[in-house]
């Protein structure tokens, strides 16, 4: 069993930045595939970002390209998505998620995902 809790979402004018920061329990986290994901009310959940065990690969959707970092400190068992140039269109819940399951490979599917928090929202006026 593995607990997410995600903080850090709040609302900004376009072209602010967050961070959100999610704390994952547990003593694997350092064996864990995480990811962010986001949803709008009425829409599929939708992959954002995700990152290997090491950190050292990381995945992105094409909208967040150079605008979003996703790092993680498995000492402190906690992965965080740093996001820049904040757009209207970004404002989504945010979720952190855990893939227990994947070899090597950062999966983009919503279902791959074992876990999940409880959600941050994050809101972009223009």
């Amino acid at each position: 069993q593995v607990q997410l809790v995600e903080s850090g979402g709040g609302l900004v004018q376009a072209g602010a930045s967050l961070r959100l920061s999610c704390a994952a329990s547990g003593r694997t986290f350092n064996t864990l595939i995480m990811a962010w994901f986001r949803q709008t009310p009425g829409t599929e959940r939708e992959f954002v970002a995700g990152i290997s065990r090491s950190g050292g690969r990381t995945d992105y959707t094409d909208s967040v390209k150079r605008r979003f970092t996703i790092s993680r400190d498995n000492a402190k068992n906690t992965v965080y998505l740093q996001m820049n140039s904040l757009k209207p269109g970004d404002t989504a819940v945010y979720y952190c998620a855990v893939d227990r399951t994947s070899g090597t490979g950062i999966r983009r599917q919503a279902p791959a995902y074992d876990y999940w928090g409880q959600g941050t929202q994050v809101t972009v006026s223009s």
